[in-house]
């Protein structure tokens, strides 16, 4: 099999008159934790909705396992494996907890292999399993649309942001979580402004400006070289450990 499980090879997306994305080039290697970083606006989000469909990319080629997709609808492009969790979570306030999950799952329903491996990763959403999810904690809501996504077993994990806003406590939750993610070999492609977090469960990482991929290598090789953290992001990660 393939090293490189997700590519994108000259990506550009225009959204009406405006040109996001130009030119976009990144791989993601299969069992590995990529984090895409870069300061706002860089087209982060973009990439990820491209991936998905949401936006349909104007110029270049995007492969899910050597087989091109960016000609798919979304639903077709989920049903390949490739779980998404939006910035905005995307959950239904007004379901219960395991309504939400259910949704996740189609006719199949839910099984006790996949709940068992949500509960080891999240044991708040069993307590919380006949609760509106409207009435969760903002942790809790990023913990649903988490496990909503991998309620069923997933070739690819997309999610954008899942610390925004919330304590550092929670955030160390989910760092615990990705990294027994990490473990099973998942793959995963993670949009990240907490560099805490990334540093924490991130093997390789991108990172974007004005459109484009800048640079890509290994977490460890950014963390270790202080100038080129700089250059990329204008900061230095250890002084946001």
């Amino acid at each position: 099999m393939s090293e490189i499980l997700l590519r994108l090879d000259d990506v550009h997306t225009r959204i009406g008159r405006y040109h996001i994305l130009h030119g976009v080039d990144l791989a993601v290697r299969r069992g590995q934790v990529t984090m895409l970083l870069g300061r706002n606006g860089a087209g982060k989000t973009t990439t990820l909705r491209t991936i998905m469909g949401l936006w349909r990319a104007s110029q270049g080629r995007i492969t899910f396992d050597e087989r091109r997709i960016d000609d798919l609808a979304t639903p077709d492009i989920a049903r390949l494996g490739i779980g998404y969790v939006p910035e905005n979570m995307g959950i239904f306030t007004q379901l219960t907890v395991r309504e939400n999950l259910l949704l996740a799952t189609g006719a199949k329903g839910l099984e006790e292999e996949g709940l068992d491996r949500l509960f080891a990763l999240f044991p708040s959403l069993k307590e919380k399993w006949r609760v509106p999810a409207g009435v969760l904690s903002g942790g809790q809501k990023q913990m649903l649309a988490i496990g909503r996504a991998i309620i069923e077993p997933r070739r690819l994990l997309i999610v954008d942001e899942p610390t925004k806003g919330l304590a550092p406590a929670i955030i160390q939750v989910l760092i615990e979580a990705f990294l027994r993610l990490r473990g099973t070999d998942a793959t995963i492609l993670l949009v990240e402004q907490n560099f805490h977090m990334a540093s924490a469960i991130g093997n390789d990482v991108a990172v974007m400006d004005d459109g484009r991929v800048v640079h890509s290598g290994t977490m460890a090789a950014l963390m270790a070289d202080e100038g080129l953290q700089q250059r990329l992001l204008g900061l230095s990660l250890s002084a946001h450990q």
